[in-house]
């Protein structure tokens, strides 16, 4: 009776691996990653081992390592500096990382050369740093606040309290005009960038702490702790749910498909938006999922707190 239980247990378990895609591609990062960034074959690693990763896309190698300062601890020793957040913009690259006591400092890397930006000596508690254009970036804070800064007169430009609650992620629409910010209450707060002037509040779908927030051609799409991925569409919102809570949440570049962290097993789910039916289950991740990136209609790479990156060819 035991050995036919484990039979149909073996069986059970095969039929439903053999539903999961599989990478196409494994690219090997340096450290656990926390962000990529995608632009003309190359792929942009930002790792908890103090640098970004370049990688070639074609041939899966690292072209290039950037490396910042490693740092002291609490108790006088030196580790490395978690890198948070990688942008680029012409031929700069914004790094944000973790510098003295918990402070962040944020870098820029142009013509072969490391820029102090802010140093960590500001005090400022940075979860995610963006460019807006070649001379101004905007920061999301732990403290829900938002500041734009003027690089090259080093001030802001503004600084925002856009809510009590915990920040946890933002995101820039394509033509950099408008911010999502998320935190921990559920909401969704969309402001101007120009001057922080609050456009509109989306409330109501996630009841808890959202992860993630995505944005492509007007399309919002969120990853909650509720286990629950909502797509903002105008009057036509709805929510999908999870079987475990949704840490990465993405959108292609249309917003018609929508992938998110679907299980306890770190599987990718993508889904047509319009339909909500299901595109495929894409799996091979090993840890928390960081990142969801799409780079076209068909092509993805996923990213979690493993030295892995995924590639997949949606077929």
């Amino acid at each position: 009776m035991i050995k036919k239980l484990l039979s149909i247990v073996t069986l059970v378990s095969s039929l439903y691996s053999a539903d999961i895609i599989q990478a196409d591609k494994k690219f090997i990062s340096s450290g656990a990653v926390v962000d990529i960034v995608y632009k003309e074959n190359k792929l942009y690693s930002a790792t908890n081992a103090s640098c970004i990763d370049i990688f070639d896309v074609k041939t899966q190698k690292i072209i290039k390592k950037i490396t910042v300062d490693k740092i002291t601890d609490f108790l006088g020793e030196i580790i490395d500096s978690k890198i948070y957040s990688v942008d680029l913009i012409d031929d700069k690259i914004l790094i944000l990382s973790l510098g003295k006591k918990g402070a962040r400092r944020v870098h820029i890397y142009e013509n072969n050369k490391l820029n102090l930006v802010l140093s960590s000596d500001e005090g400022l508690y940075i979860a995610k740093a963006k460019f807006l254009d070649k001379n101004t970036i905007i920061l999301g804070l732990l403290s829900s606040e938002i500041i734009s800064y003027d690089i090259n007169k080093k001030k802001e430009n503004y600084r925002l309290q856009v809510s009590q609650s915990k920040f946890s992620n933002f995101v820039l629409n394509e033509d950099k005009t408008q911010i999502v910010i998320a935190d921990e209450s559920g909401d969704l707060k969309i402001h101007k960038t120009k001057d922080g002037s609050f456009i509109k509040e989306l409330s109501g779908q996630n009841l808890d702490n959202v992860f993630q927030v995505d944005m492509k051609n007007g399309i919002i799409a969120t990853a909650g702790q509720d286990r629950r991925v909502v797509v903002y569409n105008g009057k036509y919102t709805y929510y999908k749910t999870a079987s475990f809570l949704i840490y990465s949440v993405g959108l292609s570049p249309s917003g018609k498909i929508v992938g998110y962290a679907s299980d306890e097993n770190n599987n990718v789910t993508l889904f047509k938006r319009s339909t909500k039916s299901t595109i495929g289950v894409y799996g091979g991740n090993k840890m928390t999922l960081s990142n969801i990136l799409f780079i076209n209609e068909k092509e993805f790479f996923t990213a979690s707190d493993d030295k892995t990156i995924n590639y997949y060819k949606i077929k």
